[in-house]
């Protein structure tokens, strides 16, 4: 009856799953032939300047003194709502504290932007209708609309107060004199909009009802709201608008006139046409990258852990669609460094599973039913799975709050794949074995056998490791001293970071390969470059390191074009891109991969409550980062935006490998009857032979991932992709060979300090 009782249950269990699949499947073909007004499917999420193409402004504001934080939020809110007018996909986001650059996708006329995006945001108070009546104001659908131009409604007086007038807006909910609660926007008037408003409210006040009585706000010639005067005029410099409206339609509206009275000029320092990277054929073979490391991790999972690496698959193809959900419902920009973040995390969410099936292997080798395997393999570790994931979180919630731009899109599609992930492998992947068992997957045989068992001798070879890791980070060192005394530079800074010129070049017949645009850089400037095409338009950008400001590299440069191409001067466009940027991105990336370092650390701490686990840690998380920067030095790899996300995703892989680790020391030495030097060292060695195959298994899992990204991926990503394989098997490699050998020292060495 039971047993009857059980295979229903994995029935149910299973057609819930199918019926899930198969919504996944329908909403991923439905979404190649329906047209949505909302974002309901894949291609909808929001895409970035490197995969669509467009305008990039950078605005830095001239009074640094009185630009305060409230000042930059509300001209980014301008700039945001002036930049949808363009198009909706544009990412407007704060660059350190006084810049504010704006992303406008699709965008190809800089100088048309830089006009209409730049002019002062505006705000009036006009007359509904004049005084001679004629309407300024009109409904229509329900809302207000101006009647007439604005121009012209200015120039016939009827515009008494302007947005200059105002001090302050806010929106607040109040108590009404009747004790209701309701929404108002507080205003509150300078010296001189106190009187014009007084004048003004006195004057419509006195028309009795109707439009004459009512005073209406414009914000850019749209109508924000239109009031009436019902208690006569207001005198005292401080007014209120009431109405039917939410607190957020209110703070709104105060945002709005704020942004009118913004006491703050900004002036560009930096406009370029950006071309879109990833164009789609380069799309194609990156997805084709992802596709392929995915069916290569699912091949995987299933022949070493057969049942229960069924169970991961089907929960990771549900993990990809929960993902992009998220995207979606989060409005993220997707962008280069975040399509890695994606793929990347393919590879990243099947550890939990990976941990998991260890233990469960682990406790089926000791005799224990399957059934109680999979439970007591599920309560052993989700310690160590929650803990590795919130430290990985925790580098994605600094990236997001330190970044800007391509790097918080990166933080945030790294956030919902961690998140995501531990849903999937704690919740998804269980309900799944738990069909699988109740329908009758109840052999041992079926859940893979446990190998025999290793017995590494970590912390003996502790000298052989110190001379590898010493050699790797010595030669690195080394070629940052070379890279220095050649370049200037310690590292091959990309143009974000060092500044250059963007050269657009306009073409009458086919654009040229990218590769014979680059050979003829290099013969006429002798410059490196890299290449892009503007998207819609027989046009690419040429970005270059070096400064065309003199007149013989730019004319060398134009001739070359000229004479090869048959094109004329008109058709080259130059801007010299701020190499000021250098400082303070540099200064980002060291505060950002810190700030990650020490908020994990501190976790760390808390959670094993023992410091010398931290330090060790600390150390290996060191020695992690300088060996790939020796590879970023050595191969001359771009130090880019994407260096930034590969270190912090390096730091948040290696302590996630760190604390698996950690996690089975603690617990054997809580089954620890005595803690001698002997006997700590077997408890690091038997730690370490313990988890082992789950660090190669997570560490190829991932890579497979990244290789193909490596192999079939554009340049951009593959530089994000070639030093982040590398710090996989780095990190791999300390968790292992570094990180217990370090705390045993830690431990033996200072007593009872490194607790």
């Amino acid at each position: 009856m039971k047993d009857r009782k059980n295979t229903k249950k994995g029935l149910l269990g299973l057609a819930l799953i199918l019926l899930v699949l198969a919504g996944i499947g329908a909403w991923i073909g439905i979404s190649f032939f329906y047209e949505s007004d909302y974002r309901v499917f894949p291609q909808d999420i929001k895409r970035g300047l490197d995969l669509s193409g467009g305008v990039s402004i950078t605005y830095e504001a001239v009074d640094k003194e009185n630009a305060g934080d409230q000042q930059m939020t509300d001209a980014l809110k301008k700039f945001q709502k002036r930049a949808e007018a363009f198009s909706t996909e544009s990412n407007v986001y704060r660059e350190g504290d006084y810049r504010i650059n704006v992303d406008i996708p699709g965008a190809k006329d800089a100088q048309a932007v830089l006009e209409k995006l730049g002019s002062a945001g505006n705000v009036y108070f006009i007359y509904a209708q004049d005084k001679n009546g004629v309407a300024n104001v009109t409904e229509q659908d329900g809302k207000y609309v101006l009647a007439r131009s604005l121009e012209d409604i200015i120039k016939d007086g009827d515009a008494p107060v302007d947005g200059t007038m105002v001090i302050n807006a806010e929106g607040l909910a109040i108590q009404s004199q009747s004790g209701a609660a309701m929404n108002v926007v507080s205003l509150e008037f300078n010296g001189e909009g106190t009187k014009a408003f007084g004048d003004a409210t006195a004057w419509a006040y006195s028309q009795g009802s109707g439009l004459s009585n009512q005073i209406a706000i414009v914000y850019d010639g749209n109508v924000i709201s239109c009031p009436s005067v019902r208690n006569g005029a207001i005198t005292d410099g401080k007014a209120q608008i009431e109405g039917n409206m939410t607190i957020d339609e209110a703070r709104e509206i105060a945002t709005f006139i704020r942004i009118g009275a913004l006491p703050i000029e900004v002036t560009p320092i930096r406009s370029n046409i950006v071309g879109a990277t990833l164009g789609s054929r380069a799309l194609e073979t990156s997805l084709i990258a992802g596709l392929i490391g995915f069916c290569l991790v699912v091949l995987f999972m299933i022949i070493f852990y057969r049942i229960p690496g069924v169970a991961a698959s089907i929960s990771l193809i549900i993990y990809l669609a929960l993902d992009l959900m998220m995207l979606l419902l989060f409005e993220v920009t997707l962008t280069l460094p975040g399509i890695a973040g994606i793929i990347l995390s393919v590879g990243m969410a099947v550890d939990a599973n990976v941990i998991i099936f260890t233990r469960i292997r682990e406790e089926i080798a000791t005799g224990k039913t399957v059934r109680s395997s999979i439970k007591l393999g599920y309560s052993k570790a989700t310690s160590a799975i929650v803990d590795g994931n919130v430290t990985t979180l925790i580098a994605a919630i600094v990236l997001y709050f330190l970044g800007s731009g391509v790097i918080k899109g990166f933080a945030i599609t790294l956030g919902i794949g961690i998140v995501v992930s531990m849903f999937s492998g704690l919740v998804i992947t269980r309900f799944i074995m738990n069909c699988f068992y109740n329908l009758g997957c109840t052999k041992p045989g079926l859940y893979g056998k446990e190998r025999k068992k290793l017995n590494l001798r970590i912390v003996e070879n502790w000298a052989k490791y110190l001379v590898i890791s010493g050699a790797l980070i010595i030669v690195g060192i080394i070629m940052l001293f070379v890279n220095k005394s050649k370049t200037d530079n310690i590292l091959n800074y990309g143009l974000d970071f060092v500044g250059g010129t963007s050269v657009q070049v306009r073409f009458t017949g086919d654009v040229p390969e990218r590769s014979d645009v680059e050979a003829l850089v290099k013969s006429a400037i002798q410059e490196t470059c890299s290449v892009s095409e503007v998207k819609g338009e027989n046009a690419i950008v040429i970005k270059t390191k070096a400064f065309l400001d003199d007149d013989v590299k730019l004319k060398a440069l134009k001739d070359a074009f000229i004479a090869k191409y048959g094109i004329n001067e008109g058709s080259i466009e130059t801007e010299t891109i701020s190499g000021s940027v250098s400082d303070e991105m540099k200064a980002d990336a060291i505060k950002a991969v810190l700030i990650a370092t020490i908020c994990m650390l501190i976790y760390i701490w808390i959670r094993f409550k023992n410091i010398a686990f931290a330090s060790s840690a600390v150390a290996a998380l060191v020695h992690d980062v300088l060996v790939v920067l020796g590879v970023y030095a050595v191969f001359k790899i771009t130090v880019d935006t994407s260096f930034i996300a590969c270190m912090l995703t390096l730091v948040g892989y290696s302590i996630n490998a760190t604390i698996v680790i950690f996690d089975r020391i603690r617990e054997n030495l809580n089954n620890a009857t005595g803690r001698t030097m002997d006997s700590l060292k077997e408890i690091v060695n038997r730690s370490v032979s313990e988890t082992f195959t789950r660090s190669i298994n997570t560490t190829i899992t991932t890579l497979l991932t990244v290789v193909a990204l490596i192999i079939l991926g554009v340049d951009s990503v593959r530089i994000f992709a070639i030093p982040l394989a590398v710090g996989l098997v780095c990190g791999t490699y300390s968790s292992v060979c570094i990180t217990g050998t370090l705390w045993y020292g830690f431990k033996t060495r200072f007593g009872k300090q490194a607790k």
